[in-house]
């Protein structure tokens, strides 16, 4: 076929002729082709869903799922082999959870999307997984909290509380109206500002109780929120 003519010429259509260096592109439609053919089959789709919300053991996914172990670890190979999931071991145990990659996001959303429209009656159930991942959030932020003096990870909250990392960090903003980190920072700088206001601590022990390892870092987000440098919040102070 010439690269400037199509066979038929349609004076009521659109040239189509645009399209055609894309859809050369046979790689590209293969590696998506491959995407799309890995949640063709339902119980890889249940599996991976799972996945994008929690993190778990093949144990626990096959209880869930009413299936044997050997069965689940067939379709955890596949979805790991493909990049969708990723693994981790503690000990004898292997904890499986989405990839936090752009793509796992996306077909995440989409999934739900066309459940959504496709069948409207499970979307009760979706809507119950995620008032559960709302309390679990209030329990994430409830332990960070008490533990100001402390630097956690998403990982490591991830691990803790059995969710994955950009389902928590989604739900958390979403519950809270600010990112994770953002709302945590807020929280250090009020307690920050209360000790410097209520007791004598120095400087570098206020950094280190709301979880600054260098007092420069500290002083730096310290006058960003509030205006002034610590030493300057304190100055109407006396001890």
């Amino acid at each position: 076929m010439s690269d400037s003519v199509l066979p038929h010429r349609h004076p009521d259509h659109h040239d189509s002729l645009f399209l055609v260096p894309a859809l050369r592109s046979v790689r590209e439609f293969g590696v998506v082709a491959e995407l799309f053919a890995q949640l063709s089959d339902p119980t890889r789709l249940r599996i991976f869903w799972m996945l994008c919300h929690c993190e778990e053991c093949v144990i626990n996914i096959a209880a869930m799922l009413d299936m044997s172990s050997p069965a689940v670890s067939h379709h955890l190979r596949s979805l790991r082999d493909s990049g969708l999931i990723v693994s981790r071991r503690e000990g004898k145990e292997v904890f499986y959870r989405a990839d936090d990659g752009e793509v796992v996001q996306l077909l995440h959303h989409m999934i739900e999307q066309t459940m959504s429209i496709t069948c409207p009656e499970e979307a009760i159930l979706l809507s119950d997984c995620r008032a559960d991942q709302v309390e679990l959030i209030h329990e994430v932020h409830e332990y960070l909290l008490q533990h100001l003096d402390e630097k956690i990870t998403i990982d490591a909250l991830s691990r803790q509380f059995h969710m994955n990392p950009t389902t928590l960090k989604s739900v958390f903003k979403s519950v809270y109206g600010n990112s994770l980190a953002f709302h945590m920072k807020e929280h250090r700088m009020e307690r920050a500002a209360e000790l410097l206001s209520g007791t004598g601590l120095t400087i570098a022990e206020i950094a280190a109780r709301v979880g600054y390892d260098s007092q420069s870092k500290f002083t730096a987000a310290f006058k960003s929120r509030y205006g002034v440098l610590p030493k300057e919040y304190r100055k109407p102070q006396r001890f």
